[in-house]
């Protein structure tokens, strides 16, 4: 981690010059760089992010009511943070965005975060908390080597875990409980197929 200069200004300049490979977030008033994901945090952050807007996205025939990023830069107050995958409400978005900007200051509705060993204790400790008092509604924690999802919701006191899904399992989760998430889609490489013995 690198210590927060007393400048924003400074701060966001040392955003921009991050080096290739890194990701820089100020958390808290502090600059963190952290690594860019792995292969297979890629994959289940990709993979996902089509799960979803085949379903959501209008030209897909979805509905339309949504509008997801992939690493967004999120300006939420003096916090600078850069999610896996973020989610607005389409009706919120088309009053808030700004089309110059290269950044969001509008609050997601909605916020995954893929885990990795270089980015959990961080997701975990110092993301959750800032997009709590951000007002983010719901996030989803992937994990692509336990190959879990954790879906949490914020209540008053800060987060909620309203569920967690394991290997395989088709998942209906707030706020896209219409639709059926196939979890295997998700990680690399494939689950090797379950052979049954014949008797």
């Amino acid at each position: 981690m690198i210590s927060m200069c007393n400048s924003q200004a400074a701060a966001y300049s040392a955003l921009g010059a991050m080096p290739t490979g890194w990701v820089g977030e100020i958390l808290d008033e502090e600059l963190v760089a952290s690594p860019r994901p792995s292969d297979i945090q890629a994959r289940a952050a990709f993979m996902l992010g089509v799960e979803l807007g085949e379903s959501l996205v209008p030209r897909r025939s979805g509905a339309g009511r949504w509008c997801l990023l992939r690493a967004p830069e999120l300006r939420l107050g003096r916090d600078v943070l850069v999610p896996d995958l973020a989610g607005w409400r389409a009706e919120r978005l088309a009053e808030a965005a700004v089309p110059e900007e290269p950044f969001l200051r509008l609050a997601p509705d909605w916020v995954c975060e893929v885990l990795g060993p270089d980015s959990v204790v961080l997701d975990r400790t110092r993301k959750l908390p800032i997009y709590a008092r951000a007002g983010v509604s719901q996030v989803w924690l992937v994990d692509p080597i336990a190959r879990t999802l954790e879906c949490f919701q914020r209540v008053k006191r800060g987060w909620l875990l309203v569920s967690t899904h394991v290997g395989a399992a088709i998942v209906r989760a707030e706020p896209f409980s219409g639709l059926a998430l196939e979890l295997s889609t998700l990680w690399w490489p494939p689950a090797e197929p379950v052979l049954e013995l014949v008797r």
